[in-house]
């Protein structure tokens, strides 16, 4: 249900345009063990800030107008997650992020595997009040102290999977 290795992934958008993505963190797990994590800023497509966006991750255009757009930023990036399942809390989002901004820049999507600790925790935890990330990373004993920057999300999902996939067959 869950791999033990993959790359969690955390997208932030400047708006409410799946392709605003303008904060991106990915963290590697390998047989269940964080080696290695990523942090980027992105210049979002279109480039303005919606107050709500800004309200939940405190990002405007002041921290990326001088950054590059995704398809740079990916170039770094994508090496690091080759050939590996991405994982996300609420995957259908994160996908959704990225799937919008390859289309928006004309690039080949390469059909990602995406796993979802949202639904896993659904059914591993069901008693718990709700399944937001914070409330799951705390219940897996990750303290989530920088909720919505993009690598605190994607550790904190690496967190969840890695302790999920233990009560997994």
């Amino acid at each position: 249900m869950l791999p033990s290795t993959f790359a969690a992934i955390d997208f932030e958008t400047a708006n409410s345009n799946n392709s605003s993505v303008c904060s991106v963190g990915i963290v590697i797990v390998r047989d269940g063990v964080i080696v290695d994590s990523a942090y980027r800023l992105i210049r979002p497509v279109p480039n303005y800030y919606s107050y709500w966006n800004t309200k939940v991750h405190g990002m405007n255009c002041y921290d990326t107008d001088d950054e590059c757009e995704f398809p740079q930023v990916w170039s770094q990036l994508e090496p690091l997650i080759e050939g590996l399942p991405l994982i996300a809390h609420n995957s259908p989002f994160d996908e959704g992020c990225l799937k919008a901004v390859h289309r928006h820049f004309g690039m080949q999507y390469q059909g990602y595997q995406f796993f979802c600790t949202v639904r896993v925790s659904r059914k591993l935890l069901p008693h718990l009040p709700n399944h937001k990330l914070n409330t799951v990373a705390a219940h897996c004993g990750y303290n989530l102290t920088n909720h919505h920057h993009a690598l605190a999300d994607a550790e904190a999902c690496a967190a969840i999977a890695i302790q999920l996939a233990r009560f997994l067959p």
